[in-house]
């Protein structure tokens, strides 16, 4: 915990990069969750994170590590470790030594692609995954554009940034929308649905000045996975994806996708305006970040009857820490709230 934040690192999936940004037989040097890690991938397109330090003689497999096959090769002495950190080759040996034969000696990290998206899982009691990545269909779909991405890091907490979704009241003030929009959410076990919609001032085709049902439908799986839907002239896709480096420290990767509209077209004018305008620093993210860069968290903050759901968002988010975000809630391994009161 920080002094800003009085809650840990949430546990849940997490995007550490994307598909193609590690190629077959890459080793990349990651740190994520306070923690340095080795990310490789095995020539047959397997993924492998492990520690970086070899359990043999303690070099590090980042700085000098190759991958040989689908095992991560240390530069030192060439010992050999699959993604499940098994040891599967010492060259000098005539065995593998008996304190190595049938298990893992590497310490490895659940990890997995969908969407193009590279995805760890973190627990600090390194409980294994108890719920699932979801994938969406639209980024395979040859009828939707390549994901459009963007990244930051600053100083953050990922509960603090996804409460900015139930804080309608900041979309008038900080988005400049016309009015605080109308927004609920709806609480399921690890899912959380949030749709807020108000009115939008656009000009249409004809040039014409004309009011619009425009907002957002937010889905949320976890701590680290987020998608919304933006919707108002077109609809867009767009993953928001928050991961903790440190305590205090976050990195967030946007990443757009939308039906392939002919460049030049109204519609296609629309996502680019949409996409301009959602992360720029007159009322998109990037007026976000200074807010979130520089405030505190408040376990007991004052609040009015426009603020929105707030304390009960906090209650479905407290369920990815282990004792409850202040440390004082029991909380067993692997149990998951079925529903949210």
């Amino acid at each position: 915990m920080s002094d800003r934040f009085s809650m840990p690192m949430p546990f849940g999936w997490f995007a550490i990069g994307y598909t193609d940004e590690l190629a077959a037989g890459e080793v990349k040097n990651v740190h994520y969750f306070d923690r340095d890690m080795v990310l490789f991938r095995t020539e047959s397109g397997e993924l492998g994170l492990t520690d970086p330090y070899c359990p043999h003689l303690g070099a590090h497999l980042g700085h000098g590590g190759e991958v040989v096959g689908e095992s991560i090769r240390c530069p030192f002495h060439h010992w050999s470790y699959d993604n499940k950190g098994f040891v599967t080759d010492v060259p000098y040996a005539k065995q593998i030594p008996p304190k190595a034969q049938g298990k893992a000696c590497l310490k490895t990290y659940p990890i997995q692609e969908k969407s193009q998206v590279i995805w760890a899982w973190y627990h600090p009691e390194d409980a294994e995954p108890f719920f699932e990545v979801i994938e969406h269909p639209e980024v395979a779909d040859p009828e939707w554009t390549p994901l459009e991405r963007y990244q930051w890091t600053y100083n953050s907490n990922p509960q603090e940034i996804a409460e900015n979704g139930i804080d309608v009241a900041h979309f008038k003030y900080i988005h400049k929308t016309e009015a605080v929009p109308e927004g609920e959410s709806h609480y399921d076990g690890v899912i959380r649905q949030t749709k807020a919609f108000g009115p939008r001032l656009i000009i249409d085709k004809d040039g014409n000045e004309k009011t619009i049902n425009a907002g957002v439908e937010v889905t949320q799986n976890g701590a680290g996975q987020k998608w919304t839907r933006l919707k108002g002239v077109v609809e867009r896709l767009l993953l928001v994806l928050v991961t903790p480096v440190n305590d205090e420290t976050v990195e967030m990767r946007f990443a757009f996708s939308s039906l392939n509209y002919p460049e030049g077209s109204y519609e296609y004018n629309a996502v680019r305006e949409g996409v301009e305008g959602t992360i720029s620093k007159e009322r998109g993210l990037e007026a976000d970040i200074p807010i979130w860069h520089n405030k505190i968290h408040l376990k007991e903050p004052l609040l009015c009857d426009g603020d929105g759901a707030i304390m009960q968002f906090r209650k479905y988010f407290a369920q990815f820490y282990v004792g409850g975000p202040y440390g004082d809630e029991p909380q067993k391994l692997r149990e998951v709230k079925s529903s949210v009161a």
